[in-house]
C-alpha cells in the first residue's frame, strides 16, 4: 500500500464518527500493512467482542495476535506503525485516536475458522465467536466488571445463526476453561425461547 493510500485511509478513519466503524476501518488498514510484510493478524479479546456485539460492548482498543509462529520484529513493527503516524507506547500504539495492541502469537483451542469482515482497507479476521464467548465467561468468573461483556457476547451468540453451540460447549468443558455449567446457565437465562 502506498503512502498516499495510507494518508487517504487515515483521513477517512479520522473523519469517521462511529467508533465501531472507525475501529473496523483501522483494523483493516493495520491488517493489510502487516499482511504485506508476511504477518497475518487476528483481532482477539474485547476487540472481537466489539464486532460480535455490533458495538454493544466497546473495549476502547484493538487487540491483535499474529497467526504465524515467527514473531514480528520490533523494527518492522515500528516502521509499519510509524507509516500510520502511530505513537509508540511499547508494543502498544496510538493511531487515529485508537489504541492498537500487539499481544503475540494467537492461541486458539477451537478448530473453527476465524470469522472475516471486508473493510474499505482490507479483510479483518476475528477470533471465532465460540471461543470469544467462553473467554468472556471465564473472565466474568473472576471479575464482576467482565460480566456485562459476557452477557452481551451471549446475547450476540443467541442471535447468530452460524454460532456452533456444540463447539462452544466442547470449549467450555475443556480443562483450560471449565465453565460449561456457567455457559449453560447464562444461555438459559438470556435465551428468548427460540430454541437457539
Amino acid at each position: 500500500m502506498t503512502d498516499d493510500c495510507i494518508e487517504r485511509a487515515k483521513a477517512d478513519i479520522e473523519a469517521t464518527g462511529d467508533l465501531l466503524e472507525r475501529t473496523l476501518k483501522l483494523s483493516g488498514l493495520v491488517t493489510t500493512l502487516f499482511q504485506e510484510q508476511g504477518f497475518p493478524l487476528v483481532v482477539v479479546g474485547g476487540s472481537a467482542v466489539e464486532f460480535y456485539t455490533e458495538g454493544g460492548y466497546m473495549s476502547g482498543d484493538v487487540d491483535f495476535c499474529r497467526r504465524s509462529l515467527k514473531a514480528i520484529p520490533l523494527r518492522l513493527m515500528a516502521d509499519v506503525m510509524s507509516r500510520l503516524g502511530g505513537k509508540s507506547l511499547g508494543r502498544n500504539w496510538l493511531v487515529c485516536g485508537i489504541y492498537v495492541d500487539f499481544l503475540g502469537l494467537l492461541e486458539s483451542e477451537t478448530v473453527l475458522p476465524n470469522r472475516e469482515l471486508e473493510t474499505p482497507y482490507g479483510t479483518v479476521y476475528f477470533l471465532p465467536p465460540e471461543l470469544a464467548l467462553v473467554e468472556r465467561i471465564i473472565f466474568a468468573e473472576s471479575s464482576a466488571e467482565c460480566l456485562p461483556s459476557a452477557r452481551q457476547m451471549m446475547a450476540a451468540a443467541l442471535q447468530d445463526a452460524r454460532f456452533d453451540w456444540a463447539e462452544a460447549r466442547r470449549l467450555a468443558d475443556l480443562p483450560d476453561f471449565k465453565v460449561l455449567p456457567r455457559l449453560e446457565a447464562m444461555r438459559k437465562e438470556l435465551s428468548d425461547g427460540s430454541g437457539a
